[in-house]
C-alpha cells in the first residue's frame, strides 16, 4: 500500500480534530484551531458548534475566517451578539466545551505564556498577549493546546503565566475558584500531552515514526512516557482531501 505524504500541519490539525466529539461547543479562533473544527465537522463531528471571540455563535463560514472579524463568519450563524455576551453568558456560564489555546511557552503544568520572554520588566521579546485566551483557558470546560514541540516552546516554567494550566500543580488550580476543567491535552507535531492526576503534563501518544528521545530533546523538563503510551493513525486520504481541497486549498495554514 502507498504511503501517503503529510506535513507536520496537516498532522496537527488531523489529530486536534479527533479530539472534538460531536455536539462540542468550541470557541475556536483562526487558523490550525480554524482548521481542526470544520474538519471534525465534516467527518465525524457534524453536530458541533462554533463560536468566535467576537460574538458570533454556530459560525458556518464558506471560506477561511482572516480573523475572529471577518464578515464570512455571520453569513448563515445561529446568533451574532456582543463580545461581552460571549464571554459572560456563554464562556463563563459554563456553556463553551471546548478552548482552543496556543502560546509561545507551555510549561509542563500546562500554564501557557503569551506575553513576554524573559524578564516582565525588561523582555528579550515582547508578546501579544492574552486577548480571550486567560478567560478561556479560565472558564472552558476543557482546553487543548495546539503548537509545534520545540524546546523553547516548552519550559519546565513559563517566563510569564497569561493563562492558567494547573499552576503548580495538585490543587493548586482548585483554589483559584475558576470553574473550567484545565488543558485536557496538548497536540504537538510530535505526539500528544495529558495531564496526570497532579496536573503534570504525560507524553500519552507518539506519532509514527517519532521515538520518544526526540520528545525529550524537545521538552524542557524530565518528561514522562505513560506506561500505555499509544502511537497516533496517521492522516487517512479523506481527512487529507477535505483539508488540501475544501479547508485550505491555498495552503495558508496547511
Amino acid at each position: 500500500m502507498e504511503e501517503i505524504e503529510y506535513n507536520p500541519q496537516e498532522l496537527m490539525v488531523v489529530n486536534a480534530a479527533r479530539l472534538l466529539r460531536d455536539g462540542d461547543v468550541v470557541f475556536v479562533g483562526v487558523g490550525i484551531p480554524n482548521l481542526a473544527c470544520n474538519l471534525a465537522m465534516r467527518t465525524h463531528a457534524p453536530n458541533l458548534q462554533m463560536i468566535y471571540e467576537a460574538g458570533v455563535i454556530g459560525a458556518q463560514p464558506a471560506r477561511l475566517p482572516l480573523s475572529i472579524g471577518d464578515p464570512s463568519l455571520v453569513t448563515g450563524a445561529l446568533s451574532v451578539c456582543s463580545m461581552y455576551d460571549i464571554f459572560t453568558l456563554y464562556l463563563q456560564r459554563g456553556n463553551v466545551d471546548v478552548g482552543f489555546l496556543g502560546g509561545a511557552q507551555i510549561d509542563q503544568f500546562g500554564n501557557i505564556n503569551a506575553t513576554v520572554i524573559g524578564d516582565y520588566a525588561h523582555p528579550k521579546v515582547r508578546l501579544p498577549g492574552s486577548g480571550g485566551s486567560m478567560e478561556i483557558a479560565a472558564w472552558a470546560n476543557r482546553c487543548y493546546i495546539i503548537t509545534p514541540h520545540q524546546k523553547r516552546r516548552f519550559p519546565a516554567r513559563v517566563d510569564f503565566r497569561t493563562s492558567i494550566g494547573f499552576l503548580t500543580g495538585g490543587d493548586a488550580r482548585a483554589k483559584t475558584g475558576v470553574r473550567g476543567g484545565g488543558p485536557e491535552a496538548i497536540v504537538t507535531n510530535l505526539g500528544l500531552m495529558k495531564p496526570d492526576e497532579t496536573g503534570e503534563l504525560v507524553l500519552t501518544a507518539l506519532h509514527p515514526g517519532i521515538q520518544f528521545e526526540q520528545v525529550q530533546e524537545n521538552t524542557g523538563w524530565a518528561i514522562r512516557q505513560a506506561p500505555n503510551c499509544e502511537t497516533t493513525a496517521p492522516p487517512n486520504p479523506e481527512e487529507l482531501r477535505i483539508l488540501r481541497e475544501e479547508l485550505d486549498p491555498q495552503r495558508i495554514y496547511i
